[in-house]
């Protein structure tokens, strides 16, 4: 049961219209990163929990959290929406203000949402719930979430920095803030599932069943060999399980492939047109 409270969680009031920068906003609203993709993320993440418990109640709680976000957001760009200006293209010139909303506004704020937010990302592009992530392994889907929270504080940050509106960026410190604080509950759920499960996923796949004379090698398949001085690349693993080894010039362990024609119904491109204009078609690929 959800239950709608009518006080936004936080002020999202500008101190004047900007419908360009609205636009903007719409990007940590719908956008891969934003608000509706977290909020989705973790209730649905919650509801795929079998069984009760503190992790499920922590997806609950943040993913109702991310739905008042999303309505500090709507509220947000609509009052940057305010006022937009109904004015032909030629009077433009006039005003340079107006000049630089038609320069840069999103002009379906004002023909499909009515000078209100859009479930879109800042180029339009509509929400989709490819965005999100509920396996129902919580350790992969906790590093999700920390990847989000990431991703979406980055953007969050570059935004504050496009503004100099201080009721946008008393807002935006608050958003900014929660993600900081839900960065370190994702990293914390994270740490405390390693340290019952181990650190990979998933942590019930029968080790045996592995190629485990490789489950610690680094191959080098790039030009030099940096990388071959990282952590990764010596010492005890990270699981504890292993040791990591590092192989410098690595050999394939399989022969080429060598597929059979496809059946004649297929209608793939013939096997003696894909050879070389030397070389004599075999009578039976005529």
């Amino acid at each position: 049961m959800f239950y709608h409270v009518k006080e936004l969680q936080y002020h999202a009031k500008p101190e004047r219209p900007d419908p360009v920068f609205a636009g903007r906003l719409q990007e940590v609203l719908g956008g891969q990163w934003g608000e509706m993709s977290v909020a989705m993320q973790y209730l649905f993440q919650g509801w795929n929990t079998r069984g009760d418990g503190k992790y499920k109640d922590l997806l609950m709680d943040t993913g109702a959290e991310e739905l008042a976000h999303v309505e500090m957001l709507a509220t947000m760009i609509a009052r940057l929406l305010d006022g937009a200006p109904d004015i032909e293209l030629e009077d433009a010139a006039k005003d340079p203000m107006v000049a630089a909303i038609l320069g840069g506004m999103n002009p379906q704020h004002a023909i499909v949402s009515g000078l209100g937010a859009m479930p879109a990302d800042s180029m339009g592009n509509r929400w989709t719930a490819n965005y999100i992530i509920a396996s129902g392994n919580l350790l992969a889907d906790f590093r999700m979430n920390l990847t989000a929270e990431s991703q979406g504080r980055l953007q969050v940050a570059r935004l504050y920095e496009m503004t100099n509106d201080r009721g946008v960026k008393d807002m935006l410190s608050w958003l900014l803030a929660r993600d900081t604080m839900h960065q370190n509950q994702w990293y914390a759920a994270i740490r405390e599932l390693e340290e019952k499960e181990n650190i990979v996923v998933p942590s019930t796949f029968p080790r045996e069943l592995e190629k485990e004379e490789v489950a610690y090698t680094l191959f080098n398949f790039s030009m030099g060999n940096e990388s071959a001085t990282g952590r990764w690349a010596h010492g005890p693993s990270m699981d504890g399980c292993g040791t990591f080894n590092y192989v410098e010039d690595p050999v394939p362990l399989a022969p080429a492939p060598k597929l059979p024609p496809a059946p004649p119904y297929i209608f793939d491109t013939p096997l003696w047109a894909l050879r070389k204009s030397d070389d004599l078609p075999e009578p039976d690929m005529k």
